[in-house]
């Protein structure tokens, strides 16, 4: 998969149409379901997963730093930033919007199979995103 392919991707994730646009749309890239840090996740859920992620942060974007392809993965490394302006589900619980800028550093694994994805292994900073709006504090050993 080229770059062209990756940026087609994240232009899916940051799209608000219609669910069942989506839902079409996303059935291009993902197989259904896809597992998800081990988690079996409908074509269906991505879309909600999409949709909430817009619905928690206006101006949502993507700069993609670097993807790795392997043939039947991919390794993208990216920064996703956007402003806080709705609830957002973090692993801590609804975090209500803050209006703060923030940004989550994250590496996505991407099995393919077939020529969609059928597996994502996901590592973000969320801490970091939390920290930025308040929702969980970092403090100093000592």
């Amino acid at each position: 998969m080229d770059h062209n392919w990756v940026r087609q991707l994240f232009a899916l994730w940051q799209h608000t149409g219609r669910p069942t646009d989506l839902e079409a749309a996303f059935a291009d890239f993902y197989a259904d379901p896809v597992l998800v840090n081990g988690l079996e996740m409908s074509r269906t859920d991505l879309v909600a997963r999409a949709r909430a992620l817009n619905a928690g942060f206006e101006g949502l974007t993507a700069d993609i730093l670097q993807v790795v392809d392997d043939g039947d993965s991919l390794a993208v490394a990216f920064v996703m930033r956007g402003r806080h302006t709705g609830p957002y589900a973090g692993p801590l619980g609804i975090v209500e919007p803050t209006g703060i800028e923030v940004e989550i550093r994250t590496i996505d694994i991407l099995t393919l199979t077939d020529g969609r994805i059928s597996e994502i292994t996901m590592v973000a900073d969320e801490l970091g995103a939390l920290a930025a709006v308040g929702a969980a504090r970092l403090v100093a050993d000592g």
